[in-house]
């Protein structure tokens, strides 16, 4: 608990602007006039590049390792195969859903930015609430059976395809190294069976899910939970997902490496070479 509480402090000194040291290792805050968000790094790597960030790891934990790698789903694993505002007029044009695509979508973002009162999840249990709220808000449509169709289609492999064509043989061949495999994602129930449409729920050997462990992400409970069912310390593992705050800050805070997706790393093949499997 210590070591996470001391990352905390480096991220929010990064994040205020302000000097840290960490004890016996001297200041290893380098003053950047960007300070976060000029560039499409997470924070460690962005403010103090990657051997300094890797250095302070050590300073932590001792050498790098890594044992388990833990992977964000929606953006990361896996993309919705047609955009969402396009789904939502098509199946709602028989239920008198008048909205354009463009219109949708921003209706969409307004709602899904709003504050969810309900509870302090999103996500609980299938997340119908939630979803009923998000649906009524960005089509105007409020009909229970529009509602049923379309929550029912994205549990289906037609809504979702995998990101990297090749996540399969780069998983089989992580796993055969040993390394430990896990989905760590802000979801609903469905994630499982949408694994299972996909053919690929058999390449994790545990699968984290917010609606489930009832914490999402950023907060580091999710990433502790992940590393618990696959018996690792939460030094030993990195994940990797494609949000700076939800993946990246959130793992660094549980005391796990991460990588951002898109950006520190571009396809599971990568993830493997820098943690040292040959695919």
């Amino acid at each position: 608990m210590a070591t996470r509480t001391k990352l905390s402090r480096l991220i929010q000194s990064v994040l205020n602007h302000k000097p840290y040291s960490s004890s016996g290792n001297g200041s290893i805050y380098r003053h950047c006039s960007s300070a976060v968000g000029s560039t499409s790094r997470g924070v460690g790597l962005e403010i103090f590049g990657i051997k300094d960030y890797e250095d302070y790891r050590r300073s932590l934990y001792g050498e790098i390792t890594h044992k388990a790698l833990l992977v964000d789903a929606a953006g990361t694993l896996l993309v919705p195969s047609q955009p969402m505002a396009q789904i939502y007029r098509e199946i709602g044009e028989k239920y008198g859903v008048q909205y354009s695509e463009a219109e949708i979508l921003n209706r969409y973002r307004r709602a899904y930015e709003q504050p969810w009162g309900r509870s302090r999840l999103r996500y609980v249990n299938d997340g119908r609430p939630f979803w009923q709220f998000i649906v009524s808000s960005s089509t105007g449509c409020s009909d229970s059976q529009y509602f049923e169709e379309l929550y029912n289609y994205y549990t289906t492999e037609k809504a979702w395809h995998l990101c990297d064509p090749e996540a399969e043989k780069v998983f089989m061949a992580i796993r055969k190294a040993g390394v430990k495999l896990a989905v760590v994602s802000n979801f609903d129930t469905r994630l499982r069976p949408v694994l299972r449409a996909l053919n690929c729920d058999h390449w994790f050997d545990a699968v984290a899910v917010s609606a489930e462990v009832a914490a999402e992400k950023p907060n580091p409970t999710i990433f502790l939970k992940a590393c618990e069912l696959l018996g690792v310390k939460p030094e030993d593992a990195v994940h990797v997902g494609d949000d700076r705050r939800n993946d990246v800050w959130g793992a660094r805070d549980a005391g796990c490496d991460a990588w951002l997706w898109g950006s520190d790393v571009h396809s599971f093949k990568e993830v493997a070479q820098r943690i040292g499997v040959k695919v």
